[in-house]
């Protein structure tokens, strides 16, 4: 027993990825790290500088993050294409790819400057928040989206990168755009520094910059000379139907999956809004909280799909596996020690976005955190397993598959039951968000499902070689 113990440990440390998913992966997690610094520090920074400004920075800032997600989507699913044809052993098609996620950036930036313009204050108004919260998310959501176009650029530039496993470009930009996040924001929102006292304005300007600064050096980067030389990057900027569509057919459906995953979180933030200022904001501070969980689990999810484009390309799918159950081992590694934390002392975190001096709303706030918290612990667990699994059906072509199992899950875990519960029943806070784990468990479920069924191991995106 104990012989062929061993011997099956040998062989999975002689099948598995744990090196070459570490390689491809922590960089994107560095990078997801920088981001969710950027974002937590950002977030801390405006509930320090009043309530109305970190009741109004979630909503308008997922609301925005939605519109980005998926524009982002589908301009950054060129990493899938790129990945397929990298391991099939055509990388004169890497430069077509990319510049068919730029001209889909294009077209983005002209769709989100016209929506900020004229949708904004329609929607907010619906959304049906107090006057100085609704003001505030207003002004924050028209920022970030006549800024998106720089975000989308970057999904599609980190796509070249990480489509062919170079992902140290990708984590060293993000790194440098929260370099020059932090002080910007810190001095814009409070007037320090000679900068003028901007509040939430200052907070989305800070934003916009640098996501500039990050687009700027990955540009250089992919545009540098040997780049361009071996990729032909610029003789291809040309217009090639057959990817443009490709893209567009495969990575509409998988943008939409990661978007109405934001979607259902955003619709929950809206509900809960309309429970009062106090419920709004300790989920709006638990949700950034939550963040630390999920943005490594997003950066594993982007790496392992690229590595899943990668060995289809190649015709070896049993490397896809060996890497997904790699990236699991890892992911759920880091978090059994959050969830160890969230269980153990959630107020010593929630106290970082409260002052301890501070007396009702704030304790009030705080109290209600630390028990959200603990909810938080119960389902980041299962969505370790989900988002490696689906990462692993995107890096195949399985995007209709996510697709209609995030929207149904959304709509009878989350949108539904949540309408329902708090616009007729009532619904209290802790109730509201055990439809988040309901959510969660649903979609793991769905998705361990049809990984185990392995169709996605014939699939393709690309022309067969």
């Amino acid at each position: 027993m104990k012989a062929a113990l061993l011997k099956a440990w040998s062989d999975w440390r002689r099948r598995s990825r744990y090196a070459e998913v570490s390689r491809v992966c922590i960089p994107l997690v560095t990078g997801m790290a920088a981001t969710t610094v950027m974002e937590f520090t950002d977030r801390i920074f405006l509930s320090h500088y009043s309530v109305d400004a970190i009741s109004a920075v979630v909503p308008a800032g997922v609301t925005a993050f939605l519109l980005l997600c998926f524009l982002g989507g589908v301009s950054g699913y060129v990493s899938v294409f790129i990945a397929q044809y990298y391991g099939s052993g055509r990388p004169e098609k890497i430069g077509l790819v990319l510049w068919q996620g730029l001209f889909i950036t294009f077209l983005s930036g002209i769709f989100l400057f016209l929506f900020a313009t004229f949708a904004t204050t329609p929607l907010f108004t619906l959304v049906g928040h107090s006057p100085t919260v609704r003001i505030q998310e207003e002004l924050y959501f028209r920022i970030l989206c006549h800024g998106g176009v720089l975000h989308v650029a970057i999904q599609a530039l980190s796509g070249f990168f990480t489509g062919r496993g170079k992902t140290r470009p990708v984590m060293l930009a993000t790194v440098l755009g929260m370099a020059v996040n932090i002080p910007l924001d810190y001095g814009l929102i409070n007037g320090v520094w000679g900068f003028p006292e901007l509040g939430i304005r200052g907070a989305g300007l800070a934003t916009v910059v640098s996501w500039g600064v990050t687009l700027l050096f990955l540009v250089l980067a992919a545009f540098s000379r040997p780049l361009r030389k071996e990729f032909r990057l610029l003789e291809t900027m040309v217009l090639d139907r057959e990817i443009f569509v490709g893209l567009l057919r495969y990575g509409v459906p998988g943008a939409l999956q990661f978007s109405l995953d934001i979607f259902a979180f955003t619709f929950f933030i809206l509900m809960v809004g309309r429970m009062g200022t106090v419920p709004l904001a300790a989920s709006n501070i638990v949700i950034s909280i939550s963040s630390l969980a999920f943005m490594p689990a997003l950066g594993f999810s982007y790496g392992i799909c690229s590595m899943a484009g990668y060995a289809l390309g190649r015709k070896r799918p049993d490397e896809a596996r060996a890497a997904a159950w790699s990236g699991i081992h890892i992911l759920l590694a880091y978090t059994l020690l959050l969830d160890i934390f969230f269980i153990v002392s959630p107020e010593w975190i929630v106290s970082v976005f409260v002052h301890s001096s501070d007396s009702g709303q704030y304790e009030e706030i705080s109290h209600m955190a630390s028990k959200l918290l603990r909810l938080v612990a119960a389902y980041i667990l299962l969505d370790a397993f989900y988002m490696i699994f689906s990462a692993v059906l995107k890096g195949a072509g399985d995007t209709r598959f996510l697709l209609w199992a995030i929207s149904g899950a959304s709509l009878g875990c989350m949108i539904v039951p949540l309408f329902v519960g708090i616009h007729y029943m009532g619904m209290g806070i802790y109730a509201a968000w055990s439809c988040i784990v309901g959510f969660v468990a649903t979609l793991c479920f769905l998705v361990s499902w049809r990984y185990g069924k392995g169709r996605w191991e014939e699939m393709l995106v690309i022309e067969k070689n």
